[in-house]
């Protein structure tokens, strides 16, 4: 199969159930909206080593907020709901409550709510009043008011969609997995929690060497590897891959941010493919196979 001239791999990606929970964050203006999504979805690419997966799904204009101010909507991922809750406290507590002119939202419509009580920071001077249609709490603080909704929706959400660019070069395999994540920024429902969305270290499952190590690098896509290791994934000419892992709301949300990603990166030259990574179906509950999600 091919796109654009682009050979697309006849596999799948696997991923996993998470309880996800969306978050309204607004301010002033537009610049420190986005300084404070940053803080607040910081340390959240993989549950490998993170306390939770966490990015930013969306730009959002006055329109589009409760209090008519620019913002940004995130995302925060995490396998238990309780590990959620405590997630959602820390990031929006420390994060945002702490950052000047910001307010938080529910940005998820779901049956089930988390409880996010901030208010008691307020030490008996905060009171409750409605913003845009919602109940909201107004806390007295140095910088004058901090508006919080304390409950957010959450629900059960896809961990892990993804897929691998195969170049020729670094610098074309980069700037197509940039274009990948700038198309998936439209996506609305999904994230890309690793660092500016591109993984330069992809994974395997435990170690052949080091016992203790949960997770290792996976040779099979290794350039400087091609030569040395058996079962090498590497096509001839390929010197640089990348991948792009996203979570979202629901399948279809993932579904539509692969493809999305993966129309805008083969239309850089130099690639030579695009494939996905699985545990062969023994581990995720979710598999997109790419002729599906691109159509093929």
């Amino acid at each position: 199969m091919e796109l654009e001239g682009v050979e697309i791999e006849d596999t799948f990606a696997e991923a996993f159930p998470i309880k996800v929970a969306r978050a309204l964050i607004t301010a002033v203006n537009e610049r420190w909206a986005m300084e404070v999504a940053r803080e607040a979805t910081g340390f959240g690419t993989s549950v490998i080593g993170c306390p939770s997966e966490a990015g930013i799904d969306k730009l959002l204009t006055a329109e589009e907020t409760p209090d008519g101010r620019p913002g940004v909507a995130i995302m925060i991922c995490h396998f238990k709901k309780d590990g959620l809750k405590e997630q959602l406290i820390g990031r929006l507590g420390q994060c945002v409550f702490t950052a000047a002119t910001t307010a938080i939202f529910n940005g998820l419509e779901a049956e089930e709510k988390l409880p996010v009580k901030l208010h008691f920071f307020g030490d008996g001077y905060e009171y409750e009043k409605a913003v845009g249609g919602r109940k909201v709490w107004a806390i007295p603080i140095m910088g004058g008011e901090f508006i919080c909704e304390e409950e957010y929706g959450v629900k059960s959400g896809v961990a892990g969609g993804n897929f691998f660019i195969f170049a020729k070069e670094q610098m074309c395999a980069l700037t197509a997995a940039e274009n990948a994540v700038a198309a998936i920024q439209h996506v609305e429902g999904a994230i890309t929690p690793f660092t500016a969305g591109v993984v330069s270290s992809g994974s395997k499952v435990g170690s052949k060497k080091y016992k203790f190590m949960h997770a290792t690098t996976n040779e099979r896509f290794c350039p400087t590897l091609r030569d040395k290791v058996e079962g090498s994934a590497i096509p001839e000419g390929v010197h640089a891959v990348y991948e792009v892992v996203i979570d979202g709301v629901s399948e279809e949300a993932v579904k539509k941010a692969m493809r999305a990603g993966i129309k805008a990166a083969v239309k850089v030259p130099g690639l030579v493919k695009i494939s996905a990574g699985n545990f062969e179906g023994k581990l995720g509950k979710y598999q997109f196979r790419l002729k599906e999600v691109l159509g093929l």
